[in-house]
C-alpha cells in the first residue's frame, strides 16, 4: 500500500520482503547489510533476518539503491535541481520493455525526431541498470525471470509512460537557449505511472530524461527496476556554458574516446566540448583540397579525423545536450602540418617550426607560429575555415586559441621583419602587438565571409593583445568571448566585464584538470587538483559587485581544461571524471555549500559513469559509497 508523505517530510517506511520475492536460500556475498534511512542518511545495518515456519527468512531492511531513492529527495541526482524538488518516498517497480513514449507535442518535426532519439537514450542509460543486460539478452528486461506470484504480475502489468512537450521549435544549442524543464510523476492507476516533461526546448527536454533516468535504480532484492512513484521537479541551468576543452593535437584521441567524453558531460548536464584539434605538434584533419596539411601534420594515417568522424560526432553530441566548439590555435601553437609552404612555391606559411632551442622561440616544444607577413598563410586559413565551416554546420562558435604569441620568433624572422618595415612599423614589441592584432582581425574576417554573413562568436584565450590599451580596435567586445585562465582571474574578469566583454572561467589553479602530472610544460599549477577544489570554485567570486547589473550578463560560464601531454584513449576518462562532474554541478546549480555535502551524491553518480562505460576514477573506498558520511577529513 502506497502512503501520502513526502521524503522531505518523513522518512521511509522499512519494506518487507517475503518468502515469494526470496530467490536464493544461499548466503551470497555482501547479504549480511541492508540500509535504512535516518535523518535522510542511508545508514548501513546488519540484516536482521527472521525464520517464517516456512521458505527462507524475510529482512526488513532495503538495498542501498532503494534507500538512496527515497531517503532524501536529491540524494541519487547529479547535478542538484536548481528549482523545485519534492519526491515520494514509496517506489514502483517495472520491467524495462513496458517503458514507452507517449505524445511529443510541439517542437516541429526535427524537434520530434530529436527527442525520440534521446528517448532511446534514455532507455540505453536504464539497461546499462540491469544486470547483464545486452541487446540480445531479453529475460530480465522482459521479466521472464519472475514468479508467477502476486508481485511478479504486478512488475509485469506495470507500464511506464512518458509523455514530452516542447514549446520551442529551435534545435541548436545557443547562448539564448534555456534548457529549462518541469517534470512530475504520477500514479494514473494502479498499474500505469504517468512521466510528463514540459520543456522549453530539446535541450530542456532531453535534460528532464536525464534526470528521471537518476531516478530509477535496479533493485537486486526484488529483480526489477524502481522508480520514485510520484514527485515534481523544475530546473535550468545558473550559466549557458558549462564546458569541458580537450587536446586532440598532443596525443590523438579517438572518435569512440570523445563519445564517452560526450556521454559523461550528458550525465552530468555538460553542454560544451571545446575541441582543440590542433596545435604545433600535429594537424590531425584530413580535409578535402588540404591534403598537406595532414601528410606533414599527422602522426600517422590512423591518428587522424575525416569530415565524417567530425560531423558523426557532431550529431552524437547535439542529441546529447552538448555542442561542439572547434578551435584551430593561431597564429602560435602552429608548426607541424603548416611547413611544405615552400615546396609548393608558397613561402613560409609558419615560421620557427621545430626550431631549437626551443625556449628562446616558444612556450613549449616544438615551436611553429603562422606567418602574418605572408598572403598565402591567409588564402590557406580561408579554404581551412571554409571545411570546417561545412562540418560544424550551422557554426555559431569558433575558438581561434590567441596566446602565447613569442615576439622573438616573428622578430627573428627576416620576411616579417621586412613587412614591418614595408609597413611603416619598427621591431619593437609595440610594433609586434600590433602585427597580431591585424593578423586577429583578419583570421575574423575570413571566418566572417565563409560563414556567408551568419553571426558567430569568436573565442580567444585572455593574452597580452587582449591587455593592451588598443585591445578593443582588434577585438571587439561585440564578437568576442574572452576565456580567462592564467592568474589573477578575478581581476582579469572583473576588468573584462566592464569593457563589455563576454567571460569564460577557467581558473588555472582549480579547473585545470592536467596540472600534478609531470612532464607537461604548459601547467603552472604544480599539485593535484581535486574533485573538491573543482567543486568549491565559484565564478562569482570577485565579480559580486557586478551583480544584478547588465555586466553580470556577460559571465557566460565555465570550462575545465585538459591539455593532452600526458593523455591518450588509455587514460582520458580518469584524467576528466569524476572531477568533470564536480564542474557540471558548479556550472548547473551553482551552489551555496560546499563539496563535503554533496560527496555521497558525488560518490553515487561516478558509480553511475561506470555502469554507462565511462572509466571514472576512483575516489573513495567502495565501503566509504556504502557507509555514507563516515569517510570525513
Amino acid at each position: 500500500m502506497m502512503t501520502s508523505c513526502w521524503v522531505v517530510l518523513c522518512m521511509l517506511v522499512p519494506f518487507t520482503l517475503t518468502t515469494a520475492h526470496q530467490h536464493s536460500h544461499e548466503r551470497l556475498g555482501g547479504g549480511a547489510w541492508g540500509w535504512r534511512c535516518v535523518n535522510q542518511t542511508c545508514v548501513r545495518e546488519e540484516q536482521q533476518q527472521q525464520q517464517q515456519d516456512e521458505g527462507p527468512p524475510h529482512t526488513t531492511l532495503s538495498s542501498l539503491s532503494t534507500c538512496k531513492l527515497t531517503c532524501r529527495p536529491d540524494a541519487s541526482l547529479w547535478p542538484t535541481p536548481t528549482g523545485l524538488l519534492r519526491l515520494h518516498n514509496e517506489t514502483v517497480y517495472f520491467l524495462l520493455d513496458s517503458v514507452t513514449l507517449g505524445e511529443v507535442r510541439g517542437g516541429g518535426g526535427e524537434v520530434k525526431g530529436l527527442v525520440r532519439d534521446a528517448f532511446s537514450i534514455f532507455l540505453s542509460s536504464l539497461a546499462s541498470l540491469v544486470p547483464g543486460s545486452s541487446p540480445a539478452s531479453t529475460s530480465l528486461r522482459a521479466g521472464d525471470h519472475l514468479r508467477e506470484d502476486i508481485f511478479g504480475r504486478q512488475v509485469m502489468s506495470e507500464k511506464v509512460t512518458v509523455s514530452v512537450s516542447v514549446s520551442s521549435k529551435v534545435s541548436t544549442l545557443s547562448l539564448y537557449t534555456r534548457e529549462a524543464y518541469t517534470l512530475t510523476i504520477r500514479r494514473h492507476n494502479t498499474t500505469t505511472t504517468e512521466v510528463a516533461i514540459l520543456a522549453s526546448d530539446f535541450y530542456g527536454a532531453r535534460h528532464a530524461l536525464e534526470t528521471l533516468s537518476q531516478l530509477v535504480e535496479w533493485d537486486q532484492q526484488m529483480r526489477a527496476l524502481q522508480m520514485v512513484s510520484r514527485g515534481a521537479i523544475t530546473d535550468a541551468p545558473v550559466f549557458r556554458y558549462r564546458g569541458l576543452m580537450v587536446d586532440t593535437a598532443r596525443n590523438f584521441l579517438s572518435v569512440k574516446a570523445l563519445e564517452r567524453t560526450v556521454d559523461g558531460m550528458a550525465a552530468t548536464k555538460l553542454n560544451t566540448l571545446h575541441l582543440h584539434l590542433t596545435d604545433s605538434h600535429a594537424f590531425p584533419l584530413q580535409l578535402p583540397g588540404l591534403a598537406n596539411m595532414a601528410y606533414y601534420g599527422a602522426y600517422s594515417p590512423r591518428n587522424l579525423y575525416t569530415p565524417e568522424d567530425l560531423r558523426h560526432l557532431q550529431r552524437y553530441a547535439r542529441v546529447r545536450g552538448v555542442r561542439l566548439v572547434p578551435e584551430i590555435d593561431a597564429p602560435a601553437h602552429a608548426g607541424n602540418g603548416w611547413q611544405w609552404g615552400e615546396r609548393e612555391d608558397m613561402g613560409n606559411l609558419a615560421v620557427c617550426v621545430n626550431k631549437e632551442p626551443w625556449r628562446e622561440f616558444c612556450s613549449e616544444p616544438p615551436c611553429g607560429q603562422l606567418n602574418p607577413a605572408n598572403n598565402h598563410t591567409y588564402t590557406l586559413l580561408s579554404h581551412l575555415y571554409a571545411e570546417l565551416r561545412s562540418i560544424f554546420h550551422p557554426l555559431q562558435f569558433f575558438h581561434f586559441g590567441g596566446s602565447e604569441v613569442n615576439m622573438n620568433c616573428w622578430n627573428t624572422t627576416d620576411n616579417i621583419v621586412e613587412y614591418l618595415k614595408q609597413t611603416g612599423r619598427g621591431r619593437e614589441n609595440e610594433h609586434l602587438q600590433n602585427l597580431w592584432g591585424e593578423f586577429q582581425s583578419r583570421a575574423k574576417d575570413l571566418l566572417a565571409d565563409v560563414n556567408r554573413g551568419r553571426p558567430f562568436l569568436g573565442i580567444v584565450r585572455y593574452s597580452t593583445l587582449i591587455a593592451t590599451e588598443s585591445s578593443q580596435r582588434n577585438l571587439s567586445p561585440e564578437e568576442y568571448a574572452v576565456q580567462v585562465t592564467g592568474p589573477n582571474s578575478e581581476k582579469v574578469t572583473s576588468d573584462l566585464l566592464q569593457k563589455g566583454y563576454q567571460v569564460i572561467l577557467s581558473h588555472n589553479d582549480a579547473w585545470d584538470l592536467g596540472a600534478g602530472f609531470s612532464g607537461s610544460f604548459r601547467s603552472e599549477v604544480k599539485n593535484y587538483i581535486g574533485w573538491q577544489t573543482v567543486y568549491n570554485q565559484s565564478l562569482s567570486s570577485g565579480t559580486s559587485n557586478l551583480v544584478g547589473s547588465g555586466q553580470s550578463d556577460l559571465m557566460l560560464g565555465g570550462e575545465a581544461l585538459l591539455w593532452g601531454h600526458r593523455v591518450d584513449d588509455a587514460n582520458i576518462d580518469a584524467k576528466l571524471w569524476p572531477r568533470g562532474a564536480a564542474l557540471g554541478e558548479r556550472l548547473w546549480s551553482n551552489p551555496s555549500t560546499s563539496w563535503f555535502s554533496a560527496e555521497p551524491r558525488f560518490i553515487h553518480h561516478r558509480q553511475r559513469l561506470l555502469r554507462r562505460g565511462i572509466m571514472a576514477d576512483r575516489i573513495q573506498p567502495q565501503w566509504c559509497h556504502q557507509n555514507e558520511g563516515l569517510c570525513y577529513l
